[in-house]
């Protein structure tokens, strides 16, 4: 899945509807099948799905993130502008980004088909977060204002 796709399953999480595709749009046809990088194959349950945070706040409902195999990180919520950054995976249990310049470094306790736990090392500091596959459809909550 290309950082477009991405995009596009991201609008459809968020009920946006598409009436054209860009004339210049790759076909899934087109792609070649033997594409290789630093992420990982297909087989790694941690990419290209969409991971919805299970322990936010509720006033800040629907954080989300996207490991996409090309090593792009989609990051969004309901309450934000959605972030491109690159990711990498550093082994079978560590992941790392770039977010606003700084390296955030990311230990793996558990990772399923449908379930995520992350304990994010931010300096002396270890935030755990929880994530579980987006349910489709998926739509914000309202916000209150």
């Amino acid at each position: 899945m290309d950082t477009k796709a991405a995009i596009l399953a991201l609008m459809s999480v968020w009920g946006v509807g598409i009436c054209t595709l860009p004339a210049n749009a790759q076909d899934a046809a087109d792609t070649p099948e033997d594409v290789s990088d630093d992420v990982g194959d297909s087989e790694n349950p941690l990419l290209n799905k969409v991971w919805v945070r299970a322990d936010s706040d509720e006033n800040l409902p629907g954080p989300m993130q996207i490991f996409l195999q090309d090593g792009t990180l989609v990051t969004d919520s309901c309450w934000e502008t959605y972030r491109l950054s690159k990711w990498q995976q550093v082994s079978d249990t560590a992941i790392s980004w770039d977010e606003d310049g700084m390296t955030i470094n990311a230990d793996i306790t558990e990772l399923t088909e449908s379930e995520l736990v992350l304990n994010l090392k931010l300096g002396s500091e270890v935030q755990e977060q929880r994530y579980v596959t987006a349910t489709v459809p998926y739509l914000c909550p309202d916000m209150v204002k």
